[in-house]
C-alpha cells in the first residue's frame, strides 16, 4: 500500500529534515522519481539545490546537492530558482535554473551538466535566452528535442527550442500572451502533452501574493493556443499555491504547487493534488489526503 500524502503538509526526508522541495523540478526514473529543490535554509539567497528520490511521492529519501554555493552566477548573494532536470539521449543530464541577483534584474536561464540525475552538476554558465530576459522557468522534452519555457515579462511567455545539446537555446516556437494583459505572460510555466494535446500552465504575476492559475491548450507547441482558463476554483487561488510542475503518474496526473511564505521559505509547504484531464479540460479538486495507489486504481 502506497504512503499517503497530506495536502498542504511539509514533507520530511529520511533525515527528518523539512525536504527543500521548493520550485520542485521532478522526473520518473526507474522505480524512483527523482526530484530537484530550492534549498531555502537561508531563506532567498543560494545555498544548493537538493535531490532527493522516492518510490511513492510521500516518503523522501536525501541523496545529495546536486548543484551547491560557489562564485559568478552560484555565489551565496545570488538567487537560484526553479531547479528543472533533462535526460538527454547520449545519458548525460541537464540542469536548467532561474539565474538572478537580489533585485531580480539579471533574468537569466543558467546550464548545468551531470553523469546521473542526483549529480554533482557542473556549472556551464548563464543566457538570456535570445537576449530576452528569463526568470521562471519549465522544461519539456519530447524524444530527442527539449524545450525551455520562460517568463519575459517585456514580451510574453516563450516556449523556446533548445540547442543540439540543450544547454543553449535556439529559436522560439511560441509566445503566449494574456488576454486582458497582452503585454504579459504567465510564470513558473509547465507543459505537457495528453492524448495528443498539449497543456501549458502558469501563474498570474503578482509577486508573493497567489493567485488563479492558469492554462491553456493547443493541437502542437506552435499553436494555436486556445484562451486562458482556471483550473482550480474560482477564487481558491489555486488552494493557495502556485505551480511548480504537472507531472504524469501512472495514468493520471499529479500538480506540484507551492505554497510562499515569504518570511519563512524553508518551511513552505507543498501542494500536490491529482488532476483531471480528459477532453481537453483540466480540474484540479481538493483532497485532504491522496496515494499514488488510490489514485490509479
Amino acid at each position: 500500500m502506497s504512503a499517503v500524502i497530506r495536502t498542504g503538509e511539509l514533507l520530511l526526508d529520511d533525515r527528518g529534515l523539512i525536504a527543500q522541495l521548493h520550485g520542485i523540478g521532478i522526473r520518473r526514473v526507474d522505480e524512483h522519481w527523482y526530484a530537484w529543490g530550492e534549498n531555502k535554509t537561508a531563506g532567498d539567497r543560494f545555498t544548493s539545490i537538493a535531490c532527493y528520490r522516492s518510490a511513492d511521492l510521500a516518503t523522501w529519501e536525501f541523496v545529495g546537492d546536486a548543484l551547491s554555493s560557489g562564485d559568478g552566477d552560484l555565489a551565496p548573494d545570488r538567487i537560484i530558482e526553479r531547479p528543472k532536470a533533462l535526460h538527454r539521449p547520449d545519458g548525460k543530464w541537464v540542469l536548467l535554473v532561474h539565474v538572478d541577483d537580489a533585485d531580480y534584474s539579471a533574468a537569466r536561464v543558467g546550464y548545468a551538466i551531470a553523469d546521473r540525475p542526483e549529480g554533482p552538476y557542473e556549472y556551464l554558465g548563464s543566457e538570456r535566452p535570445l537576449g530576452n530576459v528569463s526568470r521562471d522557468i519549465g522544461v519539456f522534452q519530447e524524444g530527442d528535442a527539449a524545450y525551455l519555457l520562460s517568463e519575459d515579462r517585456d514580451h510574453g511567455l516563450h516556449i523556446y527550442r533548445l540547442r543540439e545539446d540543450w544547454c543553449g537555446v535556439e529559436s522560439i516556437v511560441a509566445t503566449l500572451r494574456q488576454q486582458d494583459r497582452p503585454e504579459l505572460g504567465y510564470e513558473s510555466p509547465t507543459l505537457i502533452r495528453h492524448e495528443g494535446r498539449c497543456y501549458l500552465f502558469g501563474a498570474d504575476l503578482t509577486g508573493w501574493d497567489l493567485n488563479d492559475n492558469k492554462y491553456a491548450t493547443a493541437p502542437s507547441l506552435e499553436g494555436p493556443w486556445s484562451a486562458w482558463r482556471d483550473f482550480a476554483p474560482a477564487g481558491s487561488r489555486t488552494f493557495d499555491s502556485q505551480v511548480s510542475v504537472v507531472l504524469p503518474v501512472g495514468e493520471g496526473h499529479v500538480y506540484f504547487g507551492d505554497r510562499w511564505r515569504r518570511e519563512e521559505l524553508a518551511s513552505s509547504a507543498p501542494v500536490w493534488l491529482p488532476l483531471i484531464i480528459e477532453n481537453g479540460r483540466a480540474e484540479l479538486i481538493w483532497r485532504d489526503e491522496w496515494s499514488i495507489e488510490e489514485m490509479n486504481a
